[in-house]
């Protein structure tokens, strides 16, 4: 019967997301269902996310009366978590982002303020982390004229790669790490910025490497908007003007907007920039080159968080 009745709650990925739910402190039924609705229908949540779905006026509209029905009184002292909080990402280097999709052994890493600087979902729980899923990009899809090619984000680990895997068979597909790796190489080729993604609906944790642009990317048009959802690499990208050309090519690839020419050499507004390297690889006289940034933030980087929690 209850086969019957809700058979998608009775995929095997499913149970399998359910009993991590189980193991995962703080995760409640509502962070529950709220993971299911994210992860089994992405492409509807992130079409309504970005404004994009013809729904969206509906479903805001009812989010806009539920909240003002049932929330709360104001507190005395207000929560100071706000909704990046709970879904953001964190921009990575190619070689950064390489790593974690070749990470050869389950990893547990928490408390990681200094490198995922939101007050939830900021831990990097590694199981499988050999299962890697490539999903047709929800945001890319969402628009009408997107970015090519739509299969770039990487699943990463379980319970999140099968449960991607099975309940979007004809979006997505399995994948080798070295696969994974020559789609990243492709989509920085691309000029795309690569950001893991954190959600306090998937279980508080990392969960995905999405490859961005900003003409498709919610996370983007969120953070031009004034909403933090992006936290920046730890970098800077850096200009050695005796090398600089003033070809303009770096400030045309910037996602973020924060190379320009001014007097016929480039200009990095470091207030702006989030370290991604995309400028760095498409300057052909190798006039930028990334730099660590201590108001950035640190870095995350899998191999030295391993080592300094010695788990190497």
């Amino acid at each position: 019967m209850k086969r019957k009745l809700w058979p998608g709650l009775m995929r095997p990925s499913t149970r399998a997301f359910i009993r991590e739910a189980r193991r995962t402190p703080g995760y409640s039924l509502f962070d529950w269902l709220h993971g299911q609705v994210y992860a089994r229908w992405p492409y509807l949540y992130i079409g309504i996310g970005t404004g994009e779905h013809r729904l969206t006026p509906v479903v805001r509209s009812v989010l806009h009366w539920w909240g003002r029905l049932f929330s709360p009184k104001p507190a005395a002292e207000p929560s100071s978590v706000a909704f990046a909080d709970t879904y953001h990402g964190k921009v990575v280097t190619p070689e950064a982002a390489k790593r974690l999709v070749t990470v050869q052994k389950e990893i547990s890493l928490t408390n990681l303020e200094q490198v995922i600087p939101y007050a939830q979902a900021r831990d990097i729980v590694l199981q499988n982390p050999d299962h890697i899923v490539v999903l047709e990009c929800p945001c890319r899809s969402a628009r009408a004229d997107p970015c090519l090619p739509l299969d770039v984000c990487l699943i990463v680990g379980e319970p999140f790669a099968g449960f991607v895997a099975e309940h979007h068979p004809r979006r997505s597909r399995w994948i080798t790490p070295d696969e994974a790796v020559e789609i990243l190489r492709a989509e920085h080729g691309r000029g795309h910025v690569h950001h893991a993604f954190f959600k306090d609906a998937m279980l508080g944790r990392f969960y995905a490497i999405c490859n961005c642009c900003a003409c498709c990317c919610g996370a983007m048009q969120a953070w031009r908007n004034g909403v933090p959802m992006l936290a920046s690499s730890g970098y800077v990208s850096r200009v050695a003007e005796d090398l600089c050309i003033g070809c303009g090519t770096c400030g045309d690839h910037c996602q973020f907007g924060a190379v320009a020419l001014r007097d016929g050499l480039a200009i990095v507004d470091t207030a702006l920039c989030m370290g991604c390297g995309v400028c760095v690889s498409q300057c052909s006289s190798g006039a930028l080159s990334l730099v660590r940034e201590a108001s950035k933030g640190e870095p995350l980087e899998i191999n030295v968080l391993m080592a300094g929690a010695g788990d190497v």
